[in-house]
């Protein structure tokens, strides 16, 4: 089949590769010529485990192709995929002049009957939007052609969008045309060879799918880690609640880690924009603005906890931070936990030696050149050189290379022998015979060193 993706950022990169690699021909449009020019030479805009191979060989081969001339892609395609940015404006509600000018340029160009297809994250409506800017394009014009559109909502985790997009759960096609229909069913017919993973329901039904799913699994990290605050109020370790809470079927061990909060692309501008719509209803959303507060107290908590034992006052002291992209296998910096931990520790008066495997040169544009020129914050080229003169180590990001560290080195390395850990990932009982202090999320009754801060009951 002939595919057009419109957009080269992470949802239409990965989605145009892996249409290529099941066999289609899809060409990839974007208004950035210089994002273009770097995809023929091989250099992606993003970071994506499995992403850059797939790419190199479907372009090689001659699947997958790159241009800034939407008319040069809609001349072999009938197949449109929009898949632009849908940034937050300052109400929190989803910014769609990206979208709609894309259905513009699609209604200028349309030649032939066609599917539009919304692989965006917007909001409920927006397909209806769509076809009213394309349509008054095609009266302008005065010319009749037939065109539907789809609401087709990805879901990609970031640094398993390959794996997430060739063997999906399910696939969401929102349509009340049966030509779209049948249109939709042939092109995703390759992922269903083992069982029917396509889930039919109507255009606006798929868009607030899409919204539910990210805002049910930002609510149960919120959950989690409000439970966590209330664990280390009553000396209960956090850990052994997710594993028992997880091992009922009916709440799953899925998104019930405590840390130091979500970030990314997805779960905060969604929940932002679906409080902006259920506002905007008259619906008062009282338990997504809980999860939105929640998971701002959640990415200041290593800042306190630091605050806690060295003071509030940490002019003189230096901390090395393991991790900065919001998340691990993924380069983005979005939202990223890691943001406000280093703005509030400079603020008040800290270094920070920093380390991440992918993630620097994007972080670097985050913080302010002056407080690299100062010495203030260093990104440093090896994990355990962010340690070297440190008071003590900061895990924001659990890359792989972080969960089986040198612990020697490590103790060895720091002034103040001692470990934050935002993720919970290393065993307290191990860092403490090894002499080494221990702070985790939610887990009060397994701090070395530390006074019980339990309740009295």
């Amino acid at each position: 089949m002939d595919l057009c993706v419109i957009g080269t950022g992470y949802v239409g990169l990965v989605t145009g590769a892996c249409f290529a690699e099941m066999g289609n021909e899809v060409w990839c449009v974007d208004v950035d010529a210089a994002k273009i020019e770097g995809l023929k030479a091989g250099k992606l805009p993003i970071y994506e485990p499995g992403l850059e191979e797939i790419v190199e060989r479907n372009y090689q081969e001659g699947r997958l192709r790159f241009t800034t001339d939407l008319g040069e892609a809609m001349a072999e395609c009938d197949v449109l995929f929009i898949a632009v940015g849908t940034p937050p404006l300052e109400d929190g509600s989803a910014d769609l002049q990206h979208v709609l000018t894309v259905a513009r340029d699609i209604g200028r160009r349309l030649s032939r009957y066609s599917v539009i297809v919304d692989k965006s994250t917007v909001p409920v409506g927006t397909a209806e939007r769509v076809r009213r800017a394309i349509q008054a394009e095609l009266d302008a014009r005065g010319v009749s052609i037939p065109f539907d559109v789809v609401s087709n909502p990805e879901f990609l985790k970031e640094g398993a969008a390959v794996e997430d997009f060739m063997r999906p759960d399910r696939i969401i096609v929102g349509t009340d045309s049966e030509a779209a229909r049948e249109r939709m069913a042939e092109l995703y017919a390759p992922f269903n060879r083992s069982h029917q993973r396509v889930i039919h329901m109507g255009v606006r039904d798929a868009e607030m799918t899409k919204y539910a799913a990210n805002a049910m699994l930002a609510t149960k990290i919120s959950f989690m880690n409000e439970i966590a605050a209330l664990c280390e109020r009553y000396g209960v370790d956090v850990e052994n609640v997710r594993l028992g809470i997880g091992a009922d079927h009916r709440i799953g061990y899925h998104f019930i880690y405590p840390g130091c909060g979500y970030g990314g692309s997805c779960f905060p501008k969604d929940v932002k924009a679906l409080i902006a719509m259920a506002q905007a209803a008259g619906v008062e959303p009282e338990v997504l603005a809980a999860v939105e507060e929640r998971n701002a107290k959640q990415k200041r908590v290593l800042e306190e906890k630091i605050v806690a034992r060295f003071g509030e006052d940490l002019t003189g002291r230096t901390f090395g931070v393991w991790g900065l992209a919001f998340k691990p296998g993924t380069d983005d910096m979005r939202e990223a936990p890691s943001i406000p931990l280093i703005q509030g520790l400079i603020g008040r008066g800290a270094r920070v030696r920093a380390y991440d495997p992918v993630a620097m040169d994007n972080a670097r544009r985050v913080f302010p050149a002056q407080w690299f020129d100062e010495g203030r914050l260093v990104f440093t080229r090896h994990q355990y050189d962010a340690l070297e003169e440190a008071d003590a180590m900061v895990l924001v990001t659990e890359w792989k290379p972080f969960r089986h560290p040198d612990f020697a080195a490590i103790k060895r390395l720091l002034k103040t022998p001692m470990i934050f850990d935002g993720r919970n990932q290393y065993d307290p009982q191990q860092l403490q015979r090894l002499g080494i202090a221990y702070v985790g999320i939610g887990r009060a009754n397994a701090l070395a060193g530390e006074e019980s801060r339990a309740v009295a009951l």
